[in-house]
C-alpha cells in the first residue's frame, strides 16, 4: 500500500484535509465573499467592476467626486432602481467596515446585517474572521517554509559532515535557543514598526531548530549505509551525494513535522497578536479579535466565534499531522501489507 493510499485510508486526516483545502481556498476568495463593495453594477447601461477600481460617487448619482459609499442607503437606491442593478458579494462588509447604520451600540450582537455581529468599532466581526483566517494560514505557510528550509540546509550538514563541524554547531545552536524568543520580540517590536515580514524574520530565527536536530539524525543515519558509500565510488560530489541520494531519504519527519508546525505558528501568531505584539493595528487576525473578546467580556460573540475558529483550525493541522506520521510510518505499512498477504 503507498503512502497516499495509507493517508486515505486514515478518514479523518484525509476528511481534515478537504476540509482545510476548501476553508483555505474559500478564504483566498475573501474579497469575493466579504467586501462592501458590489462585483458588478450596471448603472445608465454600462457596467462597472467596484470591487477592481472604485468610481467616485458622482459616476452613480452622488453628491461628491470621492470613492463610492456602496453602503450609502442613497447610493444603494440609486444603482438598483429605474433598470439599474448590482450584484453584492453574500457578505456586504469588508474587514475594515464600519457600520455606521446600526441600530444598536457597538460591539453590536448577531443580526441579519451582522450574522456574527460586531466589534467595538463596528466591524463586521465574520468578514474578520474570514480575513484573519486567511493571514494566519499564509503566515504558516511562510514560517513553516522558511524554518523548514533554514532546519534541512543546517541539519543535513550538520549530519553529514560530523566531526567538529557538527561539534561547534550543535553549540552554538545551544547558545542560541537559551535566547530569550519573546524578550526579543517585544525590543524588536519597540525598535521596528510591526510587519508580517518581520514576525516572519523573527519567528523564523528560532523556529528552525527542532527540524533541524531530526534532519541531522536522518543524515547521520543515512551517510553510513551502502549506498551512499557507492555514490562515493562512482565519484559523485558530496551535494549530489547530499541533494539526490540522502534527502529524498530523510524527508519522513520533514514531511510528518509540516502540519505541526503550521499550528505552532498560527498559535505563534495569535499569542503575539493578542498581547499587541504581532500585525501593525487594523489588520485582520485572531488574536485581535481575542484580545477584544477579553476587553469586551459581555460581547461574547467576539471571542466564542473566534474561537471556534482557531480551534478547528488546529484540530484540522492536528488530525492531518497525524495521518501523516501514520502514512509514513513503516512498522504499519509492515502491518497493513501483512494483513493483505
Amino acid at each position: 500500500m503507498s503512502r497516499w493510499q495509507r493517508f486515505r485510508s486514515n478518514r479523518r486526516g484525509y476528511t481534515s484535509l478537504w476540509i482545510f483545502v476548501i476553508l483555505f481556498g474559500l478564504s483566498l476568495c475573501a474579497e469575493f465573499i466579504a467586501n462592501d463593495k458590489p462585483l458588478i453594477v450596471r448603472y445608465d447601461s454600462h457596467f462597472y467592476f467596484p470591487i477592481a477600481k472604485n468610481q467616485p460617487e458622482t459616476v452613480f448619482g452622488g453628491d461628491f467626486a470621492t470613492p463610492t459609499d456602496f453602503l450609502d442607503p442613497d447610493i444603494r437606491r440609486n444603482i438598483t432602481s429605474n433598470g439599474n442593478w448590482a450584484i453584492y458579494p453574500p457578505i456586504t462588509y469588508s474587514y475594515e467596515t464600519l457600520n455606521y447604520f446600526s441600530q444598536v451600540p457597538n460591539p453590536a450582537p448577531p443580526s441579519w446585517q451582522n450574522w456574527l455581529g460586531t466589534d467595538d468599532r463596528g466591524r463586521d466581526v465574520l468578514s474578520r474572521l474570514i480575513y484573519g483566517f486567511r493571514l494566519s494560514i499564509l503566515f504558516g505557510l511562510a514560517l513553516t517554509i522558511v524554518g523548514v528550509t533554514v532546519g534541512i540546509i543546517t541539519g543535513s550538514l550538520m549530519g553529514f559532515f560530523g566531526g567538529k563541524f557538527d561539534l561547534i554547531s550543535q553549540r552554538l545552536i545551544e547558545i542560541w535557543s537559551a535566547m530569550p524568543e519573546l524578550y526579543l520580540l517585544i525590543i524588536f517590536a519597540s525598535i521596528f514598526n510591526p510587519s508580517v515580514s518581520l514576525l516572519i524574520i523573527l519567528l523564523a530565527a528560532f523556529g528552525w531548530m527542532g527540524l533541524s536536530d531530526y534532519v541531522r539524525a536522518e543524515f547521520f543515519r543515512n551517510r553510513a549505509l551502502e549506498y551512499v558509500r557507492a555514490a562515493r565510488a562512482l565519484g559523485l560530489t558530496n551535494v549530489q551525494i547530499m541533494w539526490r541520494h540522502i534527502l529524498p531519504n530523510s524527508l519522513t519527519p520533514v514531511i510528518t513535522f509540516l502540519p505541526f508546525r503550521m499550528s505552532a505558528a498560527i498559535l505563534s501568531l495569535t499569542s503575539l497578536d493578542f498581547l499587541g505584539l504581532g500585525v501593525p493595528p487594523g489588520t485582520p487576525s485572531l488574536g485581535e479579535l481575542l484580545s477584544q473578546g477579553k476587553g469586551n467580556l459581555d460581547a461574547w460573540w467576539i471571542s466564542l466565534s473566534t474561537f471556534v475558529v482557531l480551534v478547528a483550525t488546529l484540530l484540522l493541522l492536528t488530525f492531518m499531522g497525524e495521518a501523516l506520521r501514520d502514512a509514513y510510518d513503516s512498522r504499519k505499512a509492515g502491518l497493513m501489507s501483512g494483513g493483505r498477504s
